[in-house]
């Protein structure tokens, strides 16, 4: 936004280019040092955009999955978005899409009833289209429906879809973009509540995960980093398993001493961010 005056910097822009008409080179230079100063390294702070979105069918799992789930990632000092609109219109609203947009990840609860909700399969369409084109986190929770009954659109899934062809035949385009993200998001590596009979624990490591991946996206270069130098250990333990040269020993446990540097610096900033 700031690097390429969109959104609210657009706007600004705008006015700014009406006003200064007959000296473009002054609103020139503004634009210049906004991108410059945007390609820093510095600290977001974005206090009205959520690390979580979550897409679920609320007559299923309002009360129950959803709500536990919640509480387990506020533990955690996850902020999380979650529409508790009982009353809604046919088209999702632009709050929504915003509120998907800038959400770090996405967690798609799919219940018996998810695809019976128009509006849920809208959700899961933007969430899909953010994942391809910023590189969202998502995590599917299959919530006592079988991953290939999403993935296949049969069982509830099918039916559900029979309704919607025959509501929505003048519009088969938007159907089939429903059936194509659904399919995309049963083949992501999610939970599975059928084989994670425990709800109470299971809530906690869906939060757990979701933390490790935020973690990830927060701290890229600590990241590559760590990918880095532990590419560097195996390739000395893969030499020394040929043979051990003087001080081998030493550079492979100074390689592994500051893998585990970088390890508690990301753990540290993470806790930092979280609680502090």
């Amino acid at each position: 936004m700031v690097r390429n005056q969109t959104g609210s910097y657009g706007d600004a822009f705008a006015k700014h280019e009406q006003r200064f008409g007959g000296n473009t080179e002054k609103v020139q230079k503004w634009r210049k040092a906004l991108t410059h100063v945007a390609n820093h390294s510095g600290w977001e702070c974005s206090p009205n955009s959520d690390d979580v979105f979550i897409s679920f069918r609320g007559e299923d799992t309002r009360h129950t999955f959803t709500a536990h789930l919640l509480a387990a990632l506020g533990r955690l000092k996850i902020r999380t978005y979650v529409d508790y609109k009982l009353g809604r219109g046919d088209e999702i609203s632009p709050t929504l899409l915003r509120a998907i947009e800038e959400s770090k990840a996405s967690v798609v609860v799919l219940s018996q009833n998810y695809a019976t909700s128009k509006w849920c399969l809208e959700e899961l369409v933007k969430i899909m289209e953010c994942r391809r084109t910023k590189g969202q986190i998502v995590v599917p929770v299959f919530y006592h429906v079988d991953p290939s009954d999403v993935r296949n659109q049969t069982g509830t899934y099918a039916e559900a879809f029979a309704k919607h062809e025959q509501r929505f035949k003048e519009n088969m385009q938007k159907v089939q973009s429903w059936r194509t993200s659904l399919r995309e998001v049963a083949n992501l590596s999610g939970w599975d509540c059928l084989v994670n009979r425990i709800e109470s624990e299971l809530v906690e490591k869906i939060a757990e995960d979701i933390l490790r991946k935020l973690s990830s996206v927060q701290d890229p270069e600590i990241d590559r980093e760590i990918e880095r130098a532990q590419q560097l250990a195996l390739l000395k333990a893969q030499k020394m398993s040929h043979g051990c040269e003087p001080g081998d020993l030493e550079e492979l446990a100074a390689a592994y001493n500051y893998i585990a540097q970088l390890s508690s610096k990301k753990l540290e900033n993470l806790l930092l961010r979280r609680f502090s």
